[in-house]
């Protein structure tokens, strides 16, 4: 008799190996994925520095873009584009760029103190100290503009009637003020003037001759007794530049005078600039070099350059130009020519 088979029976649980198998296969995925994106920088190289050895490979390492280096300008210090740190444990190190200023920024050279001009309210202060009697006398007239520092001393008190030789009364007078003026750096520059009297002796056949050895004689003074001669130049100017009427007596001793400018500008005693016709104010007309007079339209000829150190020796007294002057308002602003 034939045995009866029995039916077999449906697992309905059968479907939870393959799912499970898929969620495994799923999890692994998604393992190896969250390992690719988060690869440890350090690892990975020490990986790829194994590799590259063990195929005997070089090891290549992708650096960064080179990074301009900006040219170095006066005052700044140059700072390397990258700093390349010590391999540890054999394994090569990517260059460590340090970030630098785009467009470079440009230092300016720092100015020495020392260089810089002193200040004219200092050299005035120090000045008015010295010759205060002579100020309260209203023999010697300070005046300060932005610019300069006018000193006008009256020529009565520098030199007899026409002659450039000092007195024995203004050595001292100005020995104070050469070294009231030698410690300063400004430039500094001395004008001669005279009245319109006429003299005309061997040493000095005009006022142009008289007034440029009187200051060469004051700036040879100047250079024997500390003031660098760098710093010093000379202007003669005659009787073109009157400050006051020279009809009268009192007008000739005004127009009688010598001034020492103190500039406040460097590059002044290369060049004097002035305008004939603007008395007193800086920065008109044309410029001329310093120690050289010049006649006006009609008058004498211009005469050469004048040195200090090279005043011309005493004219024969009894001279018809004589000399004492104050100036109560500002001088002439100097140029190298006459009107």
């Amino acid at each position: 008799m034939r045995r009866k088979r029995h039916e077999e029976h449906l697992n309905h649980e059968a479907w939870a190996i393959p799912y499970a198998d898929l969620m495994t296969l799923l999890l692994a995925f998604f393992v190896v994925m969250y390992a690719v994106s988060v690869v440890n920088e350090g690892k990975f190289r020490v990986m790829s520095a194994s590799m590259m050895e063990a195929f005997n490979g070089k090891d290549r390492v992708i650096a960064s873009p080179p990074t301009p280096t900006p040219t170095p300008t006066p005052g700044m210090v140059p700072v390397p584009s990258a700093l390349q740190l010590p391999a540890t444990y054999g394994v090569p190190m990517l260059p460590i760029s340090v970030p630098m200023p785009h467009p470079p920024l440009s230092v300016q050279p720092v100015v020495s103190l020392a260089g810089r001009q002193a200040p004219l309210e200092q050299i005035e202060d120090q000045v008015r100290r010295v010759l205060q009697p002579l100020i309260d006398r209203k023999l010697v007239v300070l005046r300060r503009t932005p610019d300069r520092l006018e000193i006008e001393i009256r020529t009565d008190i520098l030199f007899p009637s026409g002659v450039a030789n000092l007195s024995t009364s203004a050595n001292q007078v100005l020995l104070d003020l050469a070294s009231t003026l030698a410690p300063f750096p400004n430039p500094l520059r001395v004008e001669g003037f005279t009245d319109n009297v006429p003299i005309d002796t061997p040493q000095y056949p005009s006022n142009w001759e008289l007034s440029a050895a009187r200051a060469a004689t004051v700036a040879r003074l100047f250079a024997g007794h500390g003031v660098r001669p760098d710093r010093l130049g000379i202007v003669g100017w005659g009787e073109v530049r009157p400050v006051a009427d020279n009809a009268t007596k009192e007008g000739r001793n005004h127009n009688r005078r010598v001034l020492v400018v103190v500039m406040n500008d460097r590059n002044t005693p290369d060049s004097v600039r002035g305008d004939p016709g603007r008395l007193g104010e800086p920065g008109h007309g044309t410029g001329a070099p310093l120690g050289r007079t010049t006649a006006a339209a009609g008058s004498l000829p211009a005469i050469g350059p004048v040195h200090a150190g090279s005043a011309p020796a005493t004219a024969a007294a009894g001279a018809a130009e004589s000399d004492a002057g104050l100036v109560a308002e500002p001088s002439a602003d100097t140029t190298g020519r006459g009107p």
